[in-house]
C-alpha cells in the first residue's frame, strides 16, 4: 500500500533545484532525507525540458520542473510544496482530474490522458483552454511502495486547434465564389492555423499557370484580405515547387534547405528553408498549395496529414469555384453586352447609368437601359424590365431594346415607341406559343432647349426627379405618368410632359430598387424619395448609387438605374489612356495636376483629387493588371473623377472601403478625402469613381 516519502539514515547533496524551495516546512521533509529512488526521480523530472511533475506523499504535494511551470503560469511559484488539490481547487473535482491522480497512487496503475482540456494561466491575462496529453505514473520508493505520482504532460494545443479550424476552414471555403475568393481564406487559414512563414496557391491557366502567395508579417487588414489578391503568372514549364507539384500530383516534403532558391521572387523565398507542396486533387483544376518555414521541420506524420486534409478542401472549392466563374462570365458578358457601353456625352446633359445583377450574380437578368440622340436633337431614355433571370430572358431583352431604339429614331414620341413595342412583344409571345411575357418600360424625350421631358410608361415604376433650385432646397418628386398595363397586352400608353430645368436631375430605376419581400412598395418608394432629396448633389453617377443604396437590405432582383442631369452650366472634361506600367500613377498625377491647375481649380481640391486619383489607377494596375483610362468632368458644383479598367476583377462594394490598393490607404482615403463615391460594373471591366464639390467662390 502506498506511503509516506522513504526516509534513511545518511544525509545525501541536495536535490539540484529543490534546494531553494523551504522543503522542510512540507509533509516531504528536507531534501537530503528523501528515499535515493524518489530523488533520482526527482532529478529526472527537473532535468528534463518536457514538463514534468512529482506528486508526492498522501497530499500529492507538487515538485515540477521549468517546463511544467510556463504551464500553471501565475500559479508557480506558490504551487512549490503545495498538495495538488489546493493549487487546482477549481478543477481537482471534473472528471481526469483528482480523480485519475488519486487512482494511480492508490492502485498503481498507470493512466494514459489522451486529450485533456485544462485552464493554463497566462501572465498578465485570465487563464486560456490548452489540451494536453498526460501520462501519470506511479513512484516507488527504494522499498517497492508507491509514494507519489510522476505526471508528464505533452501539450497537443496546437494540433487541437488546427483540427479545430479545419472545420472553420471548410466552413468557410463554402462560403467561397470564385478562385479569388478561395485564395484569400486559404492564405489567411494557412499562415495562421500553422502558424506558418510563407504560403502560395496556384492554378492552372490553360497552358499557364498563376500563383498568389503570403508572408508573415504583411501589413494587411481586413478589407486589403477583401481585395482580390495580386496573382503572379508563371509559364507552363515554371520549375516553381508550386507548379511541379500541381503537374505532377505527387505531394512534396523538404524538411531542410533551399527549396525556392532557383526560383525566388525575393528575400522572403530565399530564407524559406523548409517547405510542404500539396496537390489540389481536382478533375476540374490543377494546382497546388504551399506552407514554408524559414527553419528545419520535420513534417510529422500528423501534419502531413492536416495537410493534404486542408489541400483537399482547397481543391473542392477551387472547382466548385472554376465552375462559377466559367457560368458567371458567360453571363455577365452576354447581359453587359447588351447594355450600352458608352452613354452619349452632351454639353449641358450630364447621364449616369448603374446595373447590379440580382440572385447570385450566376444568371443573365432582363433588366435593361439605354440613351440615344434623336433626329430633333433631343435625348432619347428607357429603362426597362423583361421577368425572368435567364439566358432567353437577357435575349429578350435584347430584342426589346434593338426595337425600341428603331421606334424611337423614326418616330420619338413615347406614346408611338410604347405602342409599337406592345405589338412587337405581342408578336413574340405569339410566336413563342407562350402568354407569359412580362416586359415592363418607361420611355422619355428629354429636350433641354425648351427645358422638358415627356415621359410614357407601360406598367413601370413612376419616374423621379430631383429638383435641385426650389425655395425650400433639393426635393424630389416623383412623375404622375399613368402607368398602363405591360407590353404585349393591348393597352395604350398616354404620355405626360413635365419641366425639366437646369439644376433638376431624371432617375428611371427597375423595381429592384425598390422593392423588398419584407415591406411594402410604397415604403420602398418613401426611401427612394427620401434618399435621393437628402443627397449632397445632383451629379447623375453620384445619384445612381445613391438611389441603388436608397432601401436597405438584399434583393433578388436585378437593380438598374439611369439618371440625367440638367447641368445649369457646360462641363468640362478631359481624359487619358494609362498604360499598364510601373511610372503610369506619376504620369497622371502630373497631367492631372498640370490639367486642374489650368482650369484653376482651388489648390486644396487638386491636392485631394490627385491623391486620390493616384490611388484608384494603383488599384487599377495592380489588380486588373490592365490598362486604364482617367476621365475628369468639372462643373461649377463639383469635380467628377473615374478610373475605369478592362480586367475582371468585379465590382469594389462598399465592404471593401477601407483599403483599396495594397499600399494600404486605399478607399478609406478616398472617402475621408471625397464628397462621394461608388463603383460602376461596366461592359469589360469597372469603373470607380469619386466627386469632390468645389467650394462657393
Amino acid at each position: 500500500m502506498p506511503g509516506t516519502v522513504g526516509r534513511i539514515p545518511t544525509p545525501s547533496a541536495p536535490t539540484p533545484g529543490a534546494v531553494a524551495h523551504p522543503w522542510a516546512g512540507t509533509p516531504l521533509g528536507p531534501p537530503e532525507r528523501w528515499d535515493p529512488a524518489v530523488r533520482a526521480v526527482a532529478d529526472v523530472v527537473l532535468s528534463s525540458p518536457v514538463p514534468m511533475a512529482l506528486l508526492l506523499g498522501d497530499d500529492l504535494v507538487l515538485l515540477y520542473n521549468d517546463g511544467y511551470a510556463e504551464l500553471i503560469g501565475d500559479r508557480h511559484p506558490d504551487a512549490l510544496g503545495r498538495p495538488a488539490a489546493e493549487v487546482f481547487a477549481e478543477v481537482w473535482r471534473e472528471a481526469g482530474a483528482g480523480e485519475a491522480l488519486a487512482r494511480v497512487y492508490r492502485q498503481g496503475e498507470p493512466f494514459l490522458e489522451r486529450e485533456a482540456v485544462l485552464p493554463v494561466d497566462r501572465q498578465g491575462g485570465p487563464a486560456e483552454p490548452a489540451a494536453f496529453t498526460r501520462g501519470h505514473s506511479p513512484v516507488r520508493d527504494s522499498t517497492g511502495r508507491i509514494v507519489g505520482v510522476l505526471t508528464v504532460s505533452a501539450q497537443t494545443t496546437q494540433l487541437t486547434r488546427q483540427l479545430q479550424s479545419l472545420s472553420d476552414f471548410a466552413a468557410a471555403l463554402s462560403g467561397t465564389l470564385t478562385l479569388d475568393d478561395v485564395a484569400r481564406v486559404t492564405l489567411r487559414y494557412c499562415l495562421h492555423s500553422f502558424d506558418a512563414d510563407r504560403v502560395s496557391f496556384a492554378v492552372d491557366e490553360g497552358a499557364a499557370w498563376r500563383m498568389v502567395r503570403r508572408i508573415r508579417g504583411e501589413l494587411l487588414d481586413e478589407a486589403d484580405e477583401r481585395l482580390p489578391p495580386l496573382w503572379r503568372r508563371m509559364s507552363a514549364d515554371a520549375a516553381l515547387p508550386a507548379v511541379v507539384t500541381a503537374r505532377s500530383g505527387v505531394p512534396s516534403f523538404a524538411a531542410d534547405g533551399q527549396p525556392l532558391r532557383d526560383v525566388a521572387a525575393d528575400r522572403h523565398d530565399e530564407k524559406i528553408r523548409a517547405l510542404a507542396a500539396l496537390p489540389l486533387r481536382s478533375s476540374v483544376v490543377r494546382g497546388a498549395l504551399t506552407v514554408g518555414y524559414q527553419a528545419p521541420r520535420p513534417w510529422s506524420p500528423a501534419e502531413r496529414a492536416l495537410l493534404a486534409a486542408s489541400a483537399e478542401l482547397v481543391g473542392q472549392a477551387a472547382e466548385r469555384a472554376r465552375r462559377f466563374e466559367t457560368q458567371h462570365g458567360t453571363a455577365q458578358l452576354l447581359q453587359r453586352s447588351m447594355l450600352p457601353e458608352q452613354l452619349p456625352d452632351l454639353p449641358r446633359l450630364r447621364i449616369a447609368a448603374r446595373y447590379e445583377p440580382g440572385v447570385d450574380g450566376n444568371a443573365a437578368g432582363g433588366d435593361f437601359y439605354d440613351a440615344f440622340l434623336l433626329p430633333t436633337g433631343a435625348l432619347g431614355v428607357v429603362l426597362g424590365d423583361v421577368a425572368g433571370h435567364d439566358v432567353q430572358a437577357a435575349a429578350r431583352m435584347g430584342q426589346v431594346r434593338a426595337a425600341l431604339r428603331a421606334l424611337a429614331l423614326s418616330d420619338p414620341r413615347p406614346d408611338a415607341v410604347l405602342g409599337g413595342l406592345d405589338r412587337l412583344v405581342a408578336s413574340l409571345g405569339v410566336e413563342g406559343g407562350t402568354h407569359e411575357l412580362f416586359v415592363t418600360v418607361v420611355f422619355g424625350v428629354v429636350d433641354a432647349d425648351r427645358e422638358r421631358v415627356t415621359l410614357a410608361s407601360a406598367g413601370h415604376p413612376a419616374p423621379l426627379i430631383r429638383r435641385g433650385r426650389t425655395d425650400a432646397g433639393p426635393a424630389a418628386e416623383f412623375v404622375e405618368v399613368p402607368p398602363g398595363p405591360p407590353l404585349g397586352l393591348g393597352g395604350v400608353p398616354r404620355p405626360v410632359t413635365v419641366p425639366f430645368r437646369p439644376g433638376d436631375t431624371l432617375l428611371l430605376y427597375s423595381d429592384g430598387v425598390v422593392e423588398r419581400r419584407w415591406q411594402d412598395l410604397a415604403s420602398g418608394l418613401a426611401g427612394l424619395g427620401a434618399a435621393v432629396s437628402a443627397a449632397s448633389g445632383s451629379d447623375p453617377r453620384a445619384l445612381c448609387a445613391v438611389a441603388t443604396a436608397a432601401v436597405p437590405g438584399a434583393t433578388e432582383d436585378d437593380v438598374a438605374v439611369l439618371a440625367v442631369e440638367h447641368a445649369v452650366r457646360p462641363s468640362r472634361s478631359a481624359g487619358m489612356e494609362v498604360p499598364a506600367e510601373p511610372t503610369a500613377p506619376s504620369r497622371v498625377r502630373h497631367w492631372l495636376t498640370a490639367q486642374l491647375t489650368e482650369w484653376q481649380v482651388p489648390e486644396a481640391v487638386v491636392g485631394a483629387a490627385v491623391l486620390c486619383t493616384s490611388e484608384l489607377t494603383t488599384n487599377a494596375l495592380l489588380h486588373a493588371g490592365t490598362a486604364a483610362r482617367v476621365e475628369i468632368d468639372l462643373s461649377a458644383e463639383r469635380l467628377l473623377v473615374s478610373v475605369a479598367d478592362s480586367g475582371t476583377r468585379g465590382q469594389v462594394t462598399r465592404a471593401q472601403t477601407d483599403t483599396l490598393s495594397s499600399r494600404g490607404r486605399g478607399l478609406g482615403l478616398i472617402e475621408e478625402l471625397s464628397d462621394a463615391w461608388g463603383t460602376d460594373p461596366t461592359v469589360r471591366g469597372s469603373t470607380v469613381w469619386f466627386e469632390i464639390l468645389i467650394p462657393a467662390g
